[in-house]
Order: structure tokens, then C-alpha cells, then sequence
């Protein structure tokens, strides 16, 4: 496991001799996306995103390879050690990072250096992610192995039962939605459609999580919510094509 995470910070096809044959196969499949994109993005004199993107890649399999190490070693984190990390293990600063590579002129470097920065919107939308999936699948992922969550944690750390510790955590995904308000109000740090990015991940967990584990057990809510989209789509009309955020004049 180690070698294959230290072949994502190589980035470097030919350094996989040694891999079991899966890990070889997925390492190249993603070696090859990368490619592919900056290649699509050079035509348009926007290689630089996938720089930031390679970046954020890394930083992901490096909180994997930590959360993997407490695993495997029996470690029980504190609260305080944890979220910093399960923050990041949410894969929410990669995909917003991802979700920005394919834009138009809306995206610059400054965006890129914001997600990376202090960013309060993208800090909230971590957290949403992270405490709604925790209060939400805790149980099912310690039946099968797990490490702790934010759930377990708080009740140890704080001697309360299980339905105050979700109280404390549904306030604390409340506030953060508050932030992430807050981040609209004008003049915003960025443009509104990168924004918007960063918000619709923080919908999707809605939909998954908040009332109950709809990604695991994906056969009832989810798949109703992916039939209306994409098997037998309502029509929808629009009288202000062009003007309204995520049309296609954001990624041109």
C-alpha cells in the first residue's frame, strides 16, 4: 500500500513495476484521465489547472494512506485529530478543485489559490459532508471495520448519549449551511458560478444523508432521484437561456 501511494506522488507510468495487476490497471487508467484532460486543456492554454488538480489528487491519497494507518494500527484519534482529516478524506476540496478544470474564463489561478486557501465555503461544505455521512452511515461502516467517526468520538470524548451527540452534530451542519450563505453575499470572493460548485456539492449530501444512508442502500431514494434525471426527465424550459448559472456559456 505504501508503494502504491508513493507512485501517485511519482506520477510516473513506468515506476509501477511491482504493483499487483489491479493496482497497475487503475494507476494507469488515472495517469491516462490526467492526460487526456491537460491535453484538452492545452489547446486552450489552460494546462496550469491540472497542476492544482494533480496537486489536490495527491493530498488525497496522502489523508487515505493516514486514515488507512489508524486503521491498521488499532488508533483511536481524538475529536480534535480527526475532523482535520476526515475533512479531507470527504474528497470534497478535490472535487471542487476538479469541477472547476473544464470552466471558462470564469476560472483564473485566483480561483484556484482561493479553494486552496483559508476558504470558508469550501471549509462548510466539509464539514456538511463529513458530519451528515458519519451521523448517517456510522453504524453500518463500524459493522464492517471502519474507523471511528465523528458519532463514536464526541460520545466518548463528551460522556452523552447517542441522540445528544447527533443533536450537536445536525447544529453544527446547520451552522455550516449558514457560512456557505453568507459566502453569496455580495461583493463574493469569486465569480457566482464557481460558487455554485462548491453549493451543489454541499446538495448532493442533503439528498444522500439526511434521512438516512441513501448512498450505501442506493436502491430506494437515490434511485428514484437518478430515474427523474436521467431515465424519464421532466422537460424544462428556458426563457433566459444563456443568462442563468451552469449553462453552457460557464464552460466554454
Amino acid at each position: 500500500m505504501r508503494h502504491f501511494f508513493g507512485l501517485v506522488f511519482r506520477w510516473d507510468v513506468d515506476a509501477m513495476d511491482g504493483l499487483p495487476e489491479y493496482m497497475q490497471a487503475w494507476y494507469k487508467v488515472l495517469l491516462d484521465v490526467f492526460d487526456a484532460i491537460e491535453n484538452e486543456m492545452a489547446k486552450k492554454e489552460r494546462s496550469y489547472r491540472l497542476v492544482y488538480t494533480k496537486e489536490a489528487m495527491k493530498k488525497q491519497v496522502r489523508v487515505y494512506f493516514l486514515e488507512a494507518k489508524w486503521f491498521y494500527t488499532n488508533y483511536t484519534p481524538t475529536l480534535g485529530e480527526y475532523m482535520p482529516l476526515a475533512l479531507l478524506t470527504s474528497g470534497y476540496e478535490l472535487s471542487a478543485i476538479t469541477s472547476l478544470v473544464g470552466m471558462g474564463d470564469v476560472v483564473t489561478k485566483h480561483a484556484f489559490e482561493w479553494l486552496l486557501g483559508d476558504c470558508k465555503i469550501l471549509k462548510a461544505s466539509q464539514i456538511i459532508n463529513r458530519l451528515m455521512n458519519d451521523v448517517a452511515s456510522h453504524q453500518f461502516e463500524q459493522k464492517r471495520e471502519h474507523v471511528a467517526s465523528a458519532v463514536e468520538l464526541f460520545m466518548k470524548e463528551h460522556g452523552v448519549s447517542k441522540q445528544e451527540t447527533k443533536k450537536e452534530l445536525w447544529k453544527r451542519v446547520a451552522d455550516a449551511w449558514k457560512d456557505i450563505n453568507e459566502a453569496f453575499l455580495h461583493p463574493t470572493a469569486v465569480q457566482v458560478p464557481i460558487l455554485m460548485r462548491v453549493l451543489n456539492l454541499s446538495r448532493v449530501i442533503h439528498v444522500l444523508y439526511s434521512d438516512g444512508d441513501n448512498y450505501t442502500h442506493s436502491r430506494t431514494v437515490l434511485r428514484d432521484h437518478l430515474t427523474s434525471l436521467f431515465v424519464s426527465p421532466l422537460p424544462v424550459s428556458h426563457p433566459l437561456r444563456g443568462t442563468q448559472e451552469g449553462t453552457q456559456q460557464d464552460y466554454k
